[in-house]
């Protein structure tokens, strides 16, 4: 079985958690069995080594931000490329570009909710089945500013240039959510009514009952980490 380290940098509300499960769960409704969850704010990090692969999962926290925990999380990132499989969910997106030489800032779009479409810009060899664009849930503020060198851009969308990356052929990201559910990802928007103006609210609920590719990108991921 593929041994596939996730590491926890944060956690849904509170108020959500015990309907959606952590995120640890959510990526186990998408990988499958064989994952280890490592807690980095809790200081736990994994050998490279031990793992087929690694999943770095989204944060409410800013990688720009003072957390004794995120120097040595960017630590580990530059340690463990090329040493394991990378992949990066939202936070953990903006975090291996800004471990790896890029820039993330907040965005002045704005909050990033709802359904978001983004074109695919680099087939990979695990876009698997291939398509020209993909419908997947959002939710962040913060957007990568600077291009990480080395890095290219796999995916895009108006509202976010750097919507996916890849470093080689053993490292990618996302500023996207492959394991959040429509019924999460529109709990988790309206949990956030008055904090995001309540227009933005409604039109992220209303793209969250289309169709989407989560099934797709899920399989994505699956045959990059080469889960059996």
């Amino acid at each position: 079985m593929t041994k596939i380290a996730i590491l926890k940098t944060g956690a849904p509300p509170p108020a959500l958690a015990g309907a959606h499960g952590d995120y640890p769960a959510m990526f186990g409704a998408v990988l499958g069995e064989g994952l280890t969850t490592f807690d980095v704010q809790a200081g736990e990090l994994p050998d490279p080594a031990a793992f087929d692969g690694a999943v770095i999962t989204g944060s409410s926290a800013g990688v720009y931000e003072d957390h004794v925990w995120l120097p040595p999380l960017l630590d580990w990132i530059r340690a463990a490329r090329g040493r394991t499989r990378l992949v990066g969910v939202c936070f953990g997106h903006q975090a291996m570009a800004q471990a790896l030489g890029g820039e993330v800032r907040k965005s002045e779009r704005g909050w990033g909710v709802g359904l978001h479409r983004y074109d695919v810009l680099s087939e990979e060899l695990w876009m698997v089945p291939p398509h020209r664009s993909v419908a997947v849930p959002a939710s962040h503020q913060d957007q990568v500013q600077t291009l990480p060198p080395g890095a290219r851009v796999t995916m895009a969308s108006a509202f976010s240039p750097f919507g996916g990356l890849a470093w080689g052929d053993d490292a990618i990201s996302m500023q996207f959510h492959p394991e959040f559910t429509p019924a999460y990802a529109a709990d988790l928007v309206e949990s956030r009514r008055g904090r995001i103006d309540p227009p933005v609210v409604d039109r992220a609920l209303e793209t969250l009952s289309l169709p989407n590719d989560r099934d797709v990108v899920g399989a994505w991921m699956r045959r990059f980490l080469k889960i059996d």
